[in-house]
């Protein structure tokens, strides 16, 4: 019989090594004495979890602890702005999960929304400890990873983690009962709707324009409103609210505010951080309530999240 191999296995001197190490495993893969391990466990230097009265190590989370030990140039004055203490909140894109978290978590960091690219302009300035963003790269239809690369320069590149906090439904948020019959971008062309959108650099914004781009249609054609929505919320009350027809923002606006919704999309919302804060315990509680049964449960109660793969790393630096 062959050997099972797992998800993102990978060989070290002929032997498999899997996502999830045991003890021995993870000494090999160090390439230290099995009893370090536990030292290093005794000293709780070292990410790991505890399943069944056995210790298990992800490799992915080895991996980033291993790069932030790696020194660099002396004098580099990128690293070296690195290494102050950002204030203690995320910027970036509005998610209504992560309101939710931050508060349950008791982790401390306060949110500060104004959408994903003016969030990453504020990380890459050291002005937030973490950025959340979802934004959508047409060219090769993958999220964050491109903007991540455009927005922050190469020797910053190196100190950042990018994990996924969630996979959300994207769609247009309308009245109750959907009285304006709108089933998709044509019909906010067709009858002129009033249609909310964010505010340029959104991550909801980019998006939008991307559907109206591929749908061949020209956003300037619609009846857009000149005020923009700052965040999510902000959208679905102007459709409560009767002041716009329909607006893009994620399912749990519309849940939210007791609006129907046309699915349109599916995204991936990530968190950015710098590796050694991805360490700290602000930032460790908060990733430690995502692996909770409550955590899945206000994820399903608040409609159209996706959180089977939180946690994973989408980019490290």
């Amino acid at each position: 019989m062959g050997k099972i191999r797992y998800h993102g296995e990978k060989e070290l001197g002929g032997a498999a090594v899997p996502d999830l190490m045991n003890t021995h495993e993870v000494a090999e893969y160090l390439r230290i004495k099995e009893r370090k391990v536990y030292d290093l466990l005794r000293k709780g230097t070292i990410p790991s979890t505890k399943s069944a009265g056995k210790w298990l190590f992800p490799k992915h989370l080895i991996d980033i602890w291993l790069a932030d030990g790696v020194t660099t140039v002396p004098g580099d004055a990128s690293r070296m702005a690195a290494q102050v203490t950002p204030p203690q909140v995320i910027t970036g894109s509005h998610d209504p999960l992560l309101d939710w978290a931050l508060l349950e978590s008791g982790c401390g960091l306060a949110i500060l929304p104004g959408g994903s690219l003016d969030g990453l302009k504020r990380f890459v300035a050291g002005e937030a400890l973490a950025c959340g963003m979802h934004l959508l790269d047409g060219a090769s239809d993958t999220y964050n990873v491109e903007a991540l690369k455009q927005n922050c320069p190469p020797v910053a590149r190196g100190e950042l983690v990018l994990i996924e906090w969630a996979r959300r439904e994207q769609g247009l948020v309308v009245a109750p009962g959907n009285p304006k019959n709108i089933t998709g971008i044509a019909d906010l062309i067709d009858d002129k709707p009033r249609i909310a959108v964010r505010q340029p650099g959104a991550g909801s914004r980019v998006l939008f324009d991307h559907l109206c781009e591929q749908a061949g249609f020209d956003p300037w054609d619609m009846n857009i409103l000149d005020e923009h929505a700052k965040n999510e919320s902000e959208l679905g009350l102007a459709i409560r609210d009767r002041k716009a027809d329909a607006g893009l923002a994620v399912a749990a606006v519309a849940a939210q505010f007791q609006l129907d919704f046309v699915p349109l999309a599916n995204e991936r919302y990530d968190l950015l951080v710098r590796r050694r804060d991805y360490f700290e315990e602000p930032f460790q509680r908060l990733m430690r309530l995502g692996r909770t049964d409550a955590f899945r449960a206000r994820a399903r109660d608040m409609k159209g999240y996706d959180v089977s793969l939180q946690g994973t790393v989408h980019y490290n630096g």
